[in-house]
């Protein structure tokens, strides 16, 4: 594996995407990984997103789930419930830990940028 600061120019790309993502919309690790040109490398995007509280600028890496819109990364927010939380103060709704209208609020950046 890669050391970070090797993923530091890759990382850097993602949060500028992710700085993006309109309140109320939320995307995918696949969609941004695809957008940037690097399909498979959505795996390397939640690394992404899991280190993005180290930056300066704010990152709504709440708003970045997995590919069926589970939480799959809330236990890098503090807390149980917090990325569900931020997610619910935006008006979205939940079946277990899965957004349930997701694809509806599903933000693609390939096409919305």
């Amino acid at each position: 594996m890669k050391n970070q600061s090797d993923n530091s120019g890759f990382f850097a790309r993602v949060y500028q995407v992710a700085r993006l993502i309109p309140y109320g919309r939320a995307t995918s690790y696949g969609a941004i990984a695809k957008y940037l040109g690097t399909a498979s490398s959505a795996r390397m995007v939640g690394w992404a997103m899991n280190q993005s509280y180290t930056q300066k600028e704010y990152i709504p890496a709440h708003r970045v789930v997995n590919r069926k819109g589970l939480l799959t990364g809330k236990h890098h927010f503090g807390g149980a419930n917090i990325m569900r939380e931020l997610l619910e103060n935006e008006g979205f709704e939940f079946i277990d830990d899965q957004i349930a209208n997701f694809k509806e609020r599903f933000w693609d950046p390939s096409f919305e940028l």
